[in-house]
């Protein structure tokens, strides 16, 4: 894991380090040796928790076809209904992004999808699942990038509400 010049990272690394100095977060994005497109890669690559990556999982609204980005806990599933509940009107419809959705609205590609500094801004909740822990890790916009950063921290940097958005166990 190495701290990578700014000039020579991928340019979704370059969008949210760039993000994070104008937001004064402390932790800058570092490149894994290997990628981490799934939480347990991140986990296993960084020597924490399950539970300490936050997953940037996109859903897509089909009234207006948004993006909602639901952060969430890497030991957690998501329960789409209660997203849908929560980002939906009664006869909207919340269903899956696929990769060139996914593009398109953040700029980043699967497995890299940072919560931060999409090109354009989501519907974001974030789980509040990630309170379990002092410190967590979020992809910086490339499967080989992360950054840490508390769940506080990241609730004001998404500006995000914290939701209940997981399945029961």
């Amino acid at each position: 894991m190495a701290q990578a010049d700014s000039s020579q990272q991928p340019e979704g690394v370059q969008r949210v380090t760039a993000f994070l100095l104008m937001a004064g977060h402390s932790h800058q994005p570092v490149m894994l040796d290997a990628a981490a497109r799934t939480a347990q890669q991140a986990a296993d690559a960084l020597g924490v928790a399950l539970g300490q990556i936050a997953k940037s999982i996109i859903f897509r609204r089909k009234s207006d076809d948004a993006a909602v980005l639901v952060i969430t806990s890497g030991d957690k599933r998501v329960d789409e209904a209660k997203v849908q509940a929560l980002v939906c009107e009664d006869a909207a419809k919340l269903g899956r992004a696929d990769a060139d959705f996914v593009n398109s609205k953040t700029g980043l590609s699967i497995g890299g999808v940072s919560p931060v500094a999409h090109l354009s801004p989501p519907v974001t909740l974030l789980d509040k699942e990630l309170f379990r822990f002092q410190t967590i890790w979020a992809a910086a916009g490339h499967p080989h990038a992360v950054f840490e950063v508390t769940p506080a921290a990241l609730q004001s940097l998404s500006q995000a509400p914290v939701a209940d958005v997981v399945c029961v166990a």
